[in-house]
C-alpha cells in the first residue's frame, strides 16, 4: 500500500522484521540472542555518577574519545582504527553507504543476517547470494569476480559457523581493491577475531556490538575497526548524518563494560558451557543440530515440522526463531539462555515429542 505523501522508493522498501519483543506476558525469551546475564556490575555502577546529570545537560562528545580508547585497549588497535556507532546495525548502515555503492554487486552469503539485503535495497546497491554449502559453511572460492565489496558475519547468523581466520584471508586478497567487512557480532563466542588482521589489510572492515557478549542490547552500542582511511569514511558519512549518534550515558558505561575482561570470560564462558550442553541434549532429543560458535544454535526437528515446534513452544511460554525462509524453513533457531531457561526448553521439547510419538526417548 503507497501514501500519496511518501517518496516514490519508499513504496519499494521492505524493512527488516525483528524477533518478537513480547509485552505483558511473562515467556521465556530465546529468539533474539540477547546474554541471559545481567551487564557488568561496574559498568552498570557508573549510572550513579554524580557528575552525569551536568553531562546529560550538554551534548556528548562527538568523536566518543573516552569509548574509543576503550576498545582499542581491548581489541589491541589504535584508537584512530575505532569508529563507534548507535548500535552495529547503524555502523553496518554507515558502510553500506560509505563502501558498497558501485556498479558491481555487493557479495553475501544466501543465508546470513537479514538486515544486509535491506540495506542494499535502501541505498540502491546490486548484490549477489553466493549459496553456502549443504553443511552451511561458507566457500571461499564462490567469492570471486567483480563486486562492489563482501560483507561476512562470522560467526554467520543464523548458522552460528565460523570461517577461519586464513579463510578470510583469502577473501581478502581476492578483492584487494574492495571493502571486506566481517561482522563479527557473536566472535566473543567462539573463534578468532578478524582484528588482528587489520594492520595487514587495508580493505577490512570488522564490526562489532556490545548487544550479545557484554549484556548491553538496549544501550545501543557498535564500533568498526579498520585501517584510518577506513575509519575516516565512515565518519564522513557519521558527520553528514548525525554528528552526536553516542550518549553521553552510552559513552560512560560502554568504556567501563568493554574494559571488565574478567566479567567478559566469566559470563561468554558461562554461555559457551550451555551451548554445548544444550546442542548434545538436542542430539538425543533427534535433532540435527548445526555447529555453533554463536550464543544460539540453529536445530532442526527431525519427524516433525520446524513451524509446528515453534508454535508448540510459543503455546507453553517459550519463545525461539522461526524463519519462513528457503533451505532454513526446517530449522529453530535457538538463543542460549540460563541453565533453568534451557531446561525448561529442553522439557518442553521432550514433552511435543513424546505428544506427537516422534521422539526415540518416549
Amino acid at each position: 500500500m503507497t501514501n500519496p505523501f511518501w517518496s516514490p522508493a519508499l513504496a519499494d522498501l521492505q524493512p527488516y522484521v525483528p524477533g518478537e519483543q513480547p509485552r505483558g506476558r511473562k515467556l521465556i525469551k530465546l529468539n533474539t540472542n540477547e546474554n541471559p546475564y545481567p551487564p557488568s556490575r561496574k559498568a552498570m555502577a557508573t549510572l550513579a555518577d554524580p557528575a552525569l546529570p551536568e553531562a546529560l545537560r550538554r551534548y556528548p562528545d562527538p568523536e566518543s574519545a573516552e569509548l574509543c580508547a576503550a576498545i582499542a585497549a581491548h581489541c589491541g588497535v589504535k584508537a584512530e582504527q575505532v569508529f563507534v556507532g548507535n548500535g552495529s546495525d547503524e555502523v553496518l548502515a554507515h558502510a553500506f553507504y560509505s563502501f558498497f555503492r558501485r556498479d558491481e554487486p555487493l557479495l553475501l552469503p544466501d543465508i546470513t543476517y537479514s538486515f544486509y539485503p535491506v540495506y542494499c535495497n535502501l541505498y540502491g546497491i546490486e548484490y549477489g547470494t553466493p549459496a553456502l554449502r549443504d553443511d552451511f559453511t561458507v566457500d571461499v572460492e564462490d567469492y570471486k569476480g567483480p563486486a562492489a565489496g563482501v560483507i561476512l558475519p562470522n560467526p554467520n547468523a543464523p548458522t552460528g559457523r565460523i570461517l577461519a581466520l586464513d579463510e578470510i584471508e583469502r577473501l581478502l586478497q581476492l578483492h584487494p581493491a574492495r571493502v571486506v567487512v566481517i561482522d563479527e557480532a557473536y566472535i566473543d563466542f567462539g573463534g578468532d577475531s578478524a582484528a588482528s588482521l587489520i594492520d595487514q589489510y587495508p580493505n577490512l572492515l570488522v564490526i562489532r556490538t556490545l548487544s550479545k557478549s557484554h549484556a548491553l542490547a538496549g544501550l545501543r552500542l557498535g564500533y568498526a575497526l579498520g585501517q584510518a582511511h577506513l575509519i575516516e569514511g565512515l565518519q564522513r558519512t557519521k558527520n553528514s548524518f548525525n554528528s552526536y549518534p553516542i550518549d553521553s550515558v552510552a559513552q560512560q558505561l560502554g568504556a567501563v563494560a568493554i574494559g571488565d575482561e574478567d566479567w567478559l570470560e566469566e559470563t561468554s564462558g558461562k554461555v559457551v558451557a550451555t551451548r554445548s550442553r544444550v546442542a548434545e541434549a538436542l542430539h538425543e532429543l533427534d535433532f540435527a543440530v548445526v555447529p555453533s560458535m554463536a550464543n544460539f544454535v540453529l536445530a532442526r526437528p527431525r519427524g516433525m515440522a520446524a513451524e509446528t515446534v515453534y508454535n508448540a513452544l510459543r503455546e507453553r511460554g517459550i519463545l525461539v526463531r522461526y524463519f519462513n525462509k528457503p533451505r532454513i524453513s526446517e530449522y529453530l533457531r535457538i538463543s542460549i539462555g540460563t541453565d533453568d531457561e534451557m531446561d525448561a526448553l529442553l522439557a518442553a521439547l521432550r514433552e511435543i515429542l513424546r505428544a506427537t510419538d516422534t521422539s526415540p526417548h518416549s
